[in-house]
């Protein structure tokens, strides 16, 4: 145990507590987990001090725990929590795609080549007339239907 120079004890477990509730809060700030792992390393000196280790051993134990948990623990963990980009499937894949005019596409009928297939189509603005040749992009798909929007008149 540590003593002042009076003779009375030193309780750093204390301080060990404190300084992990600090990490622990910068953790949650910054979500990095590196924070998170040191205040975990704070916990286990604190535990070292509680059972009267000396500073040295405390101070080891902080070491070596924050150095396994960072060099260890947080790159696997990191590779956890990373989640590939969702892939779009079905029909939703398809919204974004260039599609072809094969009939004229009004507010409310048409035909589009779409993927190598033949889809019914609207436009998007109900006012628009897309004309038969014209190049458009698939903004969204309502069941089996597409609505498009001419590609000329796209910023």
């Amino acid at each position: 145990m540590v003593t002042a120079s009076d003779g009375r004890p030193i309780h750093l477990w204390i301080a060990w507590l404190i300084a992990a509730a600090a990490l622990g809060v910068a953790e949650a700030f910054t979500l990095t987990l590196a924070f998170g792992l040191l205040a975990a390393a704070a916990l286990v000196a604190a535990i070292v001090a509680g059972l009267g280790g000396s500073l040295l051993a405390q101070v080891l134990a902080f070491a070596i725990a924050g150095a396994v948990g960072l060099l260890i623990v947080r790159p696997i963990a990191k590779r956890q929590m990373t989640h590939p980009t969702p892939v779009r499937e079905g029909s939703y894949a398809l919204v974004g795609k260039k599609a072809v005019v094969i009939e004229e596409v009004t507010g409310t009928q048409g035909l589009i080549k779409l993927a190598g297939e033949v889809w019914s189509a609207r436009a998007l603005d109900e006012n628009h007339v897309i004309p038969v040749g014209s190049a458009v992009d698939v903004m969204e798909i309502e069941g089996a239907t597409a609505i498009v929007y001419p590609r000329e008149l796209l910023p």
